[in-house]
């Protein structure tokens, strides 16, 4: 269902007085979202304070009404928001749920759990950005808006188009990677990681490239100025070790120290 256009107090906190929705909206491009959370007042609110700034939200109370009224094909997005705590399925299983069906669509985590394990597993799952509710809707909305630009520009492959680098194969179509004709099992988040790394073969690409391909450009998490960098390793140490079941010589990622990764090594060159 479509949240009615009313008068609502806004249930985030006050965004200052230099935030004016009406700017925004009146000069950006609108963008289709789906607004999945499971408390009512808060939901209408939301919904109500994103079409302010030029979103056309659809919103739902659990993942299951939503995913019965996009099988029917009764609406389109640009970007899905869910929040952690649904009833029934938790957004953060929703997620994987929502791939497994094909919908592909960019998907950002809105909740009051801020711990970085649970940051850590949404973007395990493949979510591109995890958004403390507190923050309020003005800073959802500017990156809510920096995603869907992102995912509308040009990249390096179309989804018909396979990446051949020696011994790996990229499909981008169902974002699988394999090595040797063995799937490697990639989340979406690692399957874009190693597209960058391999798309860029014999370069190195920063940990700040490998980390806004993670969540997206100008994404700041993490302590200090550059503690993004230890999320950017871990993922890579993941992405290895899932190689490395199905070929314990693997070595094609390659790390120069404080600077970033690349696509190499021995068993990397291209076809």
């Amino acid at each position: 269902m479509t949240t009615p256009m009313k008068e609502i107090a806004p249930a985030w906190p006050n965004s200052g007085p230099t935030a004016n929705p009406a700017d925004d909206a009146a000069t950006a491009e609108r963008v289709r979202l789906i607004l999945v959370d499971d408390d009512d007042d808060f939901r209408e609110a939301a919904s109500a304070e994103l079409m302010d700034f030029g979103f056309d939200v659809t919103s739902f109370a659990d993942g299951a009404a939503m995913l019965a009224s996009i099988a029917e094909g009764k609406m389109a997005a640009d970007v899905i928001v869910l929040d952690w705590g649904l009833p029934s399925l938790a957004g953060i299983d929703l997620l994987p749920r929502l791939r497994r069906e094909g919908i592909l669509l960019p998907v950002v985590f809105l909740t009051g759990r801020t711990s970085p394990s649970h940051e850590n597993l949404a973007f395990d799952r493949g979510a591109l950005d995890f958004v403390d509710k507190a923050r309020g809707v003005p800073i959802l909305a500017k990156r809510l808006r920096l995603i869907v630009e992102s995912s509308k520009r040009p990249r390096e492959l179309t989804v018909d188009e396979t990446l051949h680098c020696g011994r790996l194969m990229l499909k981008p179509r169902v974002s699988r990677a394999f090595w040797d004709d063995t799937d490697v099992n990639l989340t979406l988040t690692e399957f874009n990681i190693v597209r960058l790394l391999a798309s860029n073969i014999g370069h190195h690409v920063t940990y700040r490239a490998v980390y806004d391909c993670m969540h997206h450009v100008g994404f700041i998490a993490g302590s200090g100025e550059h503690g993004y960098r230890t999320n950017v390793r871990s993922s890579i140490k993941r992405i290895r070790n899932k190689f490395r079941l199905v070929d314990p010589s693997f070595d094609a990622i390659e790390n120069y120290p404080s600077f970033g990764y690349r696509w190499g090594g021995s068993s990397a060159s291209t076809s």
